[in-house]
């Protein structure tokens, strides 16, 4: 989830997929929810931005709204904070230099952080997190065993653990180990490019090549053939 202030150009502007040609503005100040799969904006024209990334279990805090209810979308940050949205965004254009605007966001959000009662995540879902980031699970029947082994040690039932996972990462668990997953090959493609796919897929734990095809179309809406060709300079973000 992320966080940003377009301090200048056009408002973001997102398609709602390859044959959607005008697509749709969001605003010039918004939050990007996290998302299982990819999304497309406009990138024709150069903007400047100042952002910040959302750790899981901060978006109650800063923004009055759990992650899952800004999950896969991109939401105005002026339907959370209402006018001090806007007030926000003068503030960082009215900014002389990169330094300053990167102090005035974060003081909004530690006066945000300062005036909320929310404190951080729930301590079944911190650590369901810290099991996740160091697990490599084989294939989906070996994701679903290892989601039933977090829900277990949670000590909740399997529908509570899912409902308290989901407010805080805006993802189920099994969603949530997809994209580590595939995470960890683009980190991994990033630094070897040269590698097979079929062997950063196995190292990652897909089952083959066809499930790594079907996984890697889904999230990023390309072939890892067609995302070699792209040589993005930023793992996460390709020009199309």
């Amino acid at each position: 989830m992320h966080l940003v202030f377009r301090l200048s150009g056009p408002s973001l502007r997102l398609f709602r997929g390859g044959s959607d040609p005008l697509g749709f503005t969001v605003g010039h100040a918004m939050v990007g929810g996290t998302r299982s799969s990819f999304y497309i904006r406009d990138v024709s024209v150069a903007t400047r931005s100042v952002g910040v990334m959302l750790q899981p279990g901060a978006a109650m805090a800063l923004l009055g709204a759990p992650e899952n209810a800004l999950a896969e979308q991109h939401t105005p940050l002026e339907a959370l904070w209402g006018a001090d949205a806007n007030l926000a965004l003068e503030q960082l254009q009215a900014a002389d230099s990169l330094p300053r605007q990167l102090d005035i966001a974060a003081a909004l959000l530690e006066a945000r952080l300062a005036s909320s009662a929310m404190r951080g995540l729930h301590p079944a879902v911190a650590q369901a997190l810290a099991r996740m980031s160091g697990a490599s699970v084989n294939d989906d029947d070996g994701q679903a065993g290892a989601i039933g082994q977090l829900v277990k040690q949670s000590g909740y039932s399997h529908r509570r653990f899912i409902a308290l996972f989901r407010g805080m990462t805006g993802l189920a668990p099994k969603q949530y180990a997809r994209i580590l997953r595939f995470d960890q090959v683009l980190g991994q493609f990033a630094i070897r490019p040269d590698r097979p796919w079929v062997e950063l897929a196995l190292e990652a734990g897909y089952s083959d090549q066809a499930h790594f095809n079907r996984e890697f179309q889904a999230i990023a809406g390309m072939s890892p053939q067609a995302y070699r060709r792209a040589a993005p300079a930023s793992s996460r973000h390709v020009r199309i």
